[in-house]
């Protein structure tokens, strides 16, 4: 597992040995069972998760108790309610588990202390930031300029093993479409 977590961010930044031994003692390991959630809406979000396996999604529900999937995090993905983790507020979302997953925990201290104590974790996680705020306006661009079929290719193109693994409805809810307009639209591509 913790062979899992150099490669990761070595694929950004190199670390020597004892670099590695102190940016590993920095998280904690936790395994979750399918359904079990890692913080629910209105709990406190003590962590940023680092997925070594399994699969989450990050579940919002609005004033009509509607949900709405906001994103899903499978295998060398980071998950989080980020305004809660780094404004230490509730959370607003969900994080759900659609796999046995198992995660490496990094709480906002230890996550400042990597930062403060070895420059590389703080070019690590800038680059890892900024990926997501690009995935984050694909996305809303996605929603505004693209129609259901379009966005559900976007999706097949650049994700294509969640297909296998997320059941119907919460593909449906990601793309904002019905779940009968996702099985068209699964029949069409």
């Amino acid at each position: 597992m913790q062979e899992k977590l150099r490669q990761h961010i070595e694929k950004i930044v190199p670390l020597t040995d004892e670099e590695f031994a102190f940016v590993h003692s920095h998280f904690t390991v936790k395994s979750l069972r399918k359904k079990e959630f890692l913080f629910q809406t209105g709990e406190s979000v003590r962590y940023s998760y680092f997925v070594v396996s399994g699969l989450l999604t990050l579940i919002y529900h609005d004033d009509s108790a509607k949900q709405h999937v906001v994103s899903f995090a499978m295998e060398d993905w980071w998950e989080s309610d980020f305004e809660a983790y780094f404004t230490r507020t509730k959370a607003g979302m969900s994080l759900q588990c659609l796999e046995d997953t198992e995660v490496y925990c990094l709480t906002l201290e230890n996550y400042q202390k990597l930062c403060a104590g070895l420059q590389k974790m703080e070019h690590f996680f800038l680059q890892k930031a900024n990926g997501g705020h690009i995935g984050s306006q694909r996305r809303i661009l996605s929603f505004l300029t693209s129609n259901a079929k379009q966005r559900y290719e976007q999706l097949l193109q650049r994700y294509p093993a969640l297909l296998q693994r997320v059941p119907k409805t919460l593909l449906a809810s990601y793309l904002g479409v019905s779940r009968e307009t996702l099985s068209r639209l699964g029949h069409t591509s």
